[in-house]
């Protein structure tokens, strides 16, 4: 049996031409919606793992605090949550990842506060924000300062600090 030489025919040569470089184009169309799909999933991973550790974090804290003094705790409003933000993100254009261990390492930092009273923060309050702004915090091989812009003591602290590269 003889197979047919399909392959000097210019006709079937334009076919397998156009075969090959289709299915190249269709494999780089496919890499790169799972790429997104990728980082769009391990983004998703890293915020939900930060947040059940400070929610674990939390919890701790706040049993701990209850367990100590429960009666001074129902006269006087704990600290319950730290919610930080970042004033100059966009313009820096720092990544999500970047954002994220950004936030992770400054709630490490002051962590401590959760199930204080808020009245001994408010009278500490400057200690906070030096703590926040003398501290070097080193991603990858950058390192970034924070300049705290605005500090809200209520149960949730919230923060609003503009990031610096360090020298």
């Amino acid at each position: 049996m003889h197979v047919p030489p399909y392959h000097k025919q210019t006709g079937w040569q334009r076919f397998f031409v156009g075969a090959f470089f289709g299915g190249l184009i269709a494999y780089a169309i496919f890499m790169y919606m799972f790429g997104q799909m990728q980082e769009r999933l391990l983004e998703e991973n890293f915020s939900l793992r930060t947040e059940a550790g400070e929610l674990r974090k939390q919890n701790e804290a706040l049993l701990n605090d209850s367990q100590d003094s429960d009666e001074k705790t129902k006269e006087s409003v704990l600290i319950e949550k730290i919610k930080i933000t970042f004033s100059n993100e966009e313009q820096l254009r720092l990544d999500r990842f970047i954002t994220h261990q950004l936030e992770k390492l400054v709630k490490e930092e002051i962590d401590q506060i959760i199930g204080e009273p808020i009245e001994s923060l408010a009278a500490n309050d400057e200690l906070l924000i030096s703590t926040i702004e003398n501290e070097t915090y080193k991603i990858d091989d950058f390192s970034y300062k924070l300049v705290v812009e605005k500090l809200t003591i209520s149960k949730t602290v919230r923060i609003t600090a503009k990031v610096k590269f360090a020298k």
